[in-house]
């Protein structure tokens, strides 16, 4: 098999009208620049032409290769499928709605192969976007920022180039793919780099993402920092918090028993245990003590014994020899 330089994958849906003119720009710098290249359609569940599109651009150019979903998955889904798929030493991403320049791509190749950085975001400082998604955009970079430790202006940028050892060692699913630098930075990738990148204005249709991807990305970054710091020890937080809430009621019980005990011995009127409101609180947390240690068990058991989470209902591959 000839050695090949990069894969490009790109997630898309309904996006037929930029696509040629995509490929035809991808086409120019690479021959350009005299790489060896393959270019991965990753087509979402389109309801348009898309598909129709891609076979058109494969017959005229082998390079370029299509995987079709049954239904739309997302972005996350789709970029994991490509990576699994991409076989060039270098793998760049980026969007199909022509906002990402491909004139990025050799300095963004460069700086994996020469300057050896596992991965360079893309960082679109000058947007043409709405107040209403630059704004939002801008408090979850902080607040990744803040949570990773990664120095990053814009992780969800979608150029961005990896070393192929990267990808293939990373799982991106559900909504994840805002924080692949994070992922790859604690599976142990840490020469991460930003280059600022050209934001281009939409040229065709209309963007795909609306004002629930805030919401979700909120809480895909929680989900990412818990799974990175205790999806192999479960226990050590459902545990310790089991632990603190149990010892915490049991001592308020003993101690409301003790008090009576005293009482009694003392002939002073008091209430029974069961009439304090005090009592029903130590209850509730002795019970949810027990199920949060439980939780924890049962997380170390699903843990050891985790099938994969990416299975996805793939329709049609092109041009991977099949």
């Amino acid at each position: 098999m000839n050695k090949t330089d990069i894969s490009i994958v790109v997630p898309l849906i309904n996006e037929e009208e930029s696509l040629p003119e995509l490929i035809e720009w991808i086409e120019r710098v690479m021959h350009d620049n005299n790489y060896t290249y393959e270019v991965l359609l990753m087509d979402d569940g389109s309801t348009d032409n898309s598909w129709n599109i891609i076979q058109g651009l494969h017959l005229k150019n082998e390079n370029v290769k299509g995987i079709r979903f049954r239904r739309n998955y997302g972005k996350s889904a789709a970029l994991n499928v490509g990576f699994q798929d991409a076989i060039g030493d270098v793998i760049i991403t980026m969007d199909a709605d022509l906002q990402d320049s491909p004139d990025e791509i050799p300095e963004l190749y460069n700086m994996i192969v020469i300057d050896g950085y596992d991965i360079v975001s893309g960082w679109k400082k000058k947007r043409y976007d709405p107040i209403t998604k630059t704004l939002p955009t801008k408090l979850f970079n902080w607040a990744t920022r803040k949570m990773s430790g990664l120095q990053l202006h814009d992780f969800n940028c979608g150029l961005k180039s990896y070393r192929k050892e990267v990808v293939k060692s990373i799982e991106v699913y559900n909504e994840m793919h805002r924080y692949i630098p994070v992922i790859a930075k604690w599976a142990g990738f840490r020469k991460i780099a930003e280059k600022e990148v050209q934001h281009r204005e939409r040229k065709y249709g209309t963007t795909k993402f609306g004002l629930e991807r805030f919401v979700n990305g909120f809480l895909d970054l929680l989900t990412i920092f818990f799974v990175s710091k205790f999806s192999k020890k479960p226990m050590h937080f459902f545990g310790v918090l089991g632990t603190l809430c149990f010892m915490g009621g049991f001592a308020v019980t003993l101690f409301l028993i003790a008090q009576k005990i005293i009482d009694s011995y003392q002939n002073i009127d008091h209430r029974g245990i069961t009439e304090q409101p005090l009592f029903y609180l130590a209850l509730v947390a002795t019970i949810i003590g027990v199920q949060l240690f439980l939780a924890g068990f049962i997380g170390e058991m699903i843990s050891r014994n985790a099938s994969e989470r990416n299975v996805y209902g793939i329709k049609q591959k092109l041009g991977f020899g099949e």
